[in-house]
């Protein structure tokens, strides 16, 4: 069963990048592109890729300095005939004293589905995060009102942070709940290491885990190797 995607990989890219995707000048209306390869597709401590290797690519707009959209693509596989996921989002990114907001919704479409198998689904999104020193620390929190596979209400709640331990070193973790409507409910952690190999190239070293075992093996703990290009 497909349950999520980490955004960890990308959020330690960009620390090490200096802010890939999002941290360029503000201008009107703006673009960046990026493509990567993973050893695993983990999202939210569960391979969707049946513990075989990503290849994933996007495009995100920044709007005005504030708003933003992207689309982005990966491979699945979770058994059946789907075979690939496309995420279309959108949100507004105010600041709020000294906590950046990050106000959104992810339109997860997935392809080659099989018919009735009702496996797109809608999140909305709040993330704040604040500096604290050279770290940054934040929450985030996700609610589907029609899950994957029509599973029903979903919510998803995460602790994360990262920090900068040398010029091109940053470190990152995270710690999240998900609740599904059901007996799917279970919580996942990671943490890794991202390295800025240039400024358009960042590498990302992670362990992933969650506390359910017992629903399959891409719920086990795996250590994923990714490479991300931003331009």
């Amino acid at each position: 069963m497909k349950l999520i995607k980490t955004t960890l990989f990308a959020a330690a890219a960009s620390v090490a990048m200096g802010g890939a995707a999002f941290a360029q000048d503000a201008a009107p209306f703006d673009f960046s592109f990026n493509v990567g390869a993973a050893s695993d597709y983990v999202f939210r401590g569960v391979s969707q890729t049946d513990e075989n290797p990503q290849v994933f690519g996007g495009v995100d707009a920044t709007i005005g300095g504030i708003g933003y959209a992207g689309v982005w693509i990966s491979n699945v596989d979770f058994g059946g005939d789907t075979n690939g996921e496309v995420d279309i989002y959108a949100g507004v990114k105010p600041t709020l004293g000294p906590i950046n907001l990050d106000l959104g919704v992810v339109y997860y479409g997935y392809l080659n589905q099989a018919s009735g198998a009702d496996e797109d689904y809608v999140e909305w999104k709040v993330a704040g995060s604040t500096a604290v020193g050279p770290a940054t620390v934040g929450a985030v929190f996700f609610y589907s009102s029609d899950f994957f596979g029509g599973t029903g209400e979903a919510t998803y709640f995460e602790l994360n942070g990262s920090a900068p331990v040398a010029e091109k070193v940053s470190v990152s973790g995270a710690i999240g709940k998900q609740n599904v409507e059901g007996p799917f409910d279970y919580t996942t952690w990671n943490l890794g290491v991202g390295y800025a190999l240039t400024d358009k190239v960042g590498l990302d070293l992670r362990y992933h885990d969650t506390d359910e075992h017992g629903f399959g093996d891409i719920y086990d703990s795996r250590v994923v190797a990714g490479i991300k290009v931003v331009f």
